[in-house]
This record gives structure tokens, C-alpha cells and sequence, in this order.
């Protein structure tokens, strides 16, 4: 997987439990797979279409480090399909552990907000077997 965004969890992100907010980390995922499916399919133009199940598997506490990765499996003739995961990582021991996992699909769209075919390249790129 590939490293996509990284953020600190502070004060102004922790829900009424002390952990990091689940909907500030929907938001966080939403965001850097927002990015990285503009950048594969050569738009700006990417929508969130489907959030699958997200699961988070452990809390996120104040001061620690959230890495988001991210990788394809799969694309289709106009949305694509990322495997996302998001890592809090130790400063001190440099260990990340694995905090939410979900896949999330894109559909690339005209200036109408229609959606419209990703490049052939991309979509041979990423579906070779």
C-alpha cells in the first residue's frame, strides 16, 4: 500500500470518549482516496460514490500520528475502486498499528456532473492480470 496522507490527532479532533472522532477519520480517508483517485485517473473531477463497512479496529488517543495508505484493486470504465487503511503511528518507536480499514469507490465525472469514461491506459494499467 502506498502512503497517502498523513495527520496528528490533537484536542479538536476527540470525540466524548478522549479517542479520535470517527466521522474526523471518515473525513481524513475520504479526503487523501479523494486525491489519489484524481491523480491515477489524470481529473480533479473524482466523486465519492460508496463507502464499503469501515471498520475501526482500535482507538486513537491525542498526539499520535495517523497514516493513511492506500492501493487500487480495481478499475472500471468510469469508477474506481481504492483498499484503504489507516495506521496510527508511534513518534517514539517508530510502530504503527492498524486502526480502520475500508474500500471506497470513486466515479470520475464531467463539468455536469456525468460520469465519464477513465483514460483506457489507466484502466489497462490497473486491471492487468
Amino acid at each position: 500500500m502506498e502512503l497517502l496522507m498523513q495527520k496528528l490527532c490533537m484536542g479538536k479532533d476527540l470525540g466524548i470518549h478522549g479517542n479520535l472522532f470517527g466521522g474526523i477519520m471518515l473525513a481524513w480517508i475520504d479526503e487523501a482516496a479523494a486525491s489519489y483517485a484524481a491523480a491515477i485517473c489524470h481529473s480533479p473531477n473524482m466523486v465519492t460514490v460508496k463507502i464499503d463497512e469501515v471498520n475501526f479496529k482500535k482507538p486513537v488517543k491525542i498526539g499520535f500520528q495517523i497514516r493513511i495508505y492506500g492501493d487500487v484493486e480495481k478499475v472500471g470504465n468510469t469508477s474506481i475502486t481504492l483498499n484503504i487503511e489507516a495506521r496510527k503511528y508511534n513518534v517514539y518507536s517508530a510502530e504503527e498499528t492498524l486502526v480502520c480499514t475500508t474500500k471506497i469507490v470513486f466515479v470520475r465525472i464531467d463539468e455536469a456532473g456525468e460520469a465519464i469514461p477513465i483514460p483506457q491506459p489507466v484502466r489497462e494499467r490497473y486491471n492487468a492480470t
